[in-house]
């Protein structure tokens, strides 16, 4: 039952800054464990066990405490329920106990986000049955046995294929939603379902057989880069203008990033030094730039914060290209230009932020409140 409260109760009050920060932790911890891991100098930082645990908690604390925080705050959002809450809160909880060293507490956090996250998207086929929120919830159910493999100590080749599905599959799943009233051809629903099929058997396989499943998943990557090339609306909102074509942008160069990385994990399997490659073209060159591409349209959705949309986020989307190119292609041979990218990539991520930033405060300059207006209601 979606709660009656005011927006001013507590619940609500306490929850938003709550998650917020919890998700800022996240983010800040995983983009310093990530300058480390590169070889960045962070020497004259005051506290090194924070950072070294940043370090060793890295892919956790990128896609299952900050990604699925996100995610699931929009979910959670999205349903109006108050114990939705729960998955996200767990989730971003489970950043601080890994930067605090506590490996055990944090499993089991974000084992519990992902169990009450599973129960969010079931309670969401039950209310719409589509195909996209089919999909939803086969990446909630991904990301909830990407997290027990942690849980139970697997190695990286074993977890990582599972928390990217989770991430992959989110995505497909809203472009799938965006694009449901666009003609295609009968055939292209079951390609999809059918490619993303392979790519949890890739998941699945990589945990038994990694060479094996690294190509199934690499192929199954490439064959869904190719399909939301060929069905995706942003091929023609690409000759729109305004947010239309920014957003396309930001699509298709993510695209051209899943390809990418299909390739570099196809690569990786055959035994080419190129992890660093298919993790962060897909992280990164697809993930965040999916993240940039739809956060004008889904923040304002989620927190009800309203963006000035302006030329100025080309600046933050060229940045993180091009820094992915320079740590991809010349750091792949010398580890200087490898830091320097990655280095160039945090900067993005911050200059991103601040953008949104901006953009929401020339809003409020250019749309003041009404003097009665209530605040937004978060479900409390």
């Amino acid at each position: 039952m979606v709660s009656t409260r005011q927006p001013g109760s507590w619940p609500a009050v306490v929850a938003k800054p709550l998650l917020l920060l919890l998700a800022a932790a996240a983010l800040l911890g995983a983009v310093g464990g990530g300058l480390l891991r590169a070889g960045f100098d962070l020497a004259g930082q005051p506290d090194l066990r924070l950072l070294g645990q940043a370090a060793l908690g890295h892919a956790a604390l990128m896609m299952s405490a900050f990604l699925g925080t996100v995610i699931s705050i929009e979910r959670a959002v999205a349903l109006r329920l108050r114990w939705a809450f729960a998955a996200p809160l767990l989730s971003g909880a489970s950043a601080l106990a890994l930067l605090a060293g506590a490996a055990l507490p944090a499993a089991a956090l974000m084992l519990a986000a992902a169990l009450v996250f599973g129960a969010v998207n079931v309670v969401l086929v039950q209310r719409q049955r589509a195909a996209h929120t089919a999909l939803l919830l086969a990446g909630a159910l991904a990301w909830l046995i990407g997290n027990g493999l942690f849980a139970a100590g697997l190695a990286s080749p074993a977890v990582l294929p599972w928390w990217f599905a989770f991430l992959v599959l989110t995505i497909a799943a809203e472009r799938l939603e965006m694009t449901r009233l666009m003609r295609r051809h009968p055939a292209a629903q079951p390609a999809l379902f059918a490619v993303l099929a392979a790519l949890l058997a890739g998941a699945a396989l990589s945990a038994l057989a990694p060479p094996a499943g690294g190509l199934v998943y690499g192929t199954a990557l490439v064959a869904l880069a190719a399909w939301l090339i060929r069905f995706d609306i942003a091929r023609r909102t690409v000759h729109a203008a305004g947010l239309s074509r920014y957003m396309a942008l930001c699509l298709l160069l993510g695209y051209g990033w899943l390809a990418v990385a299909g390739l570099a994990w196809i690569g990786l399997a055959l035994g080419a030094p190129l992890r660093d490659a298919a993790l962060h073209a897909l992280g990164l060159g697809f993930v965040f730039s999916m993240v940039m591409g739809h956060a004008p349209v889904i923040l304002p959705a989620v927190a009800r914060v309203k963006l000035q949309f302006g030329p100025w986020f080309y600046g933050p989307l060229a940045l993180l290209h091009l820094s992915l190119l320079l740590r991809l292609g010349p750091g792949f041979a010398s580890p200087t230009w490898r830091a320097h990218g990655t280095a160039l990539n945090a900067a993005a991520l911050l200059y991103f932020a601040l953008t949104v930033a901006g953009a929401a405060l020339a809003w409020r300059r250019t749309h003041p409140p009404e003097p009665a207006a209530r605040s937004a209601r978060w479900p409390s």
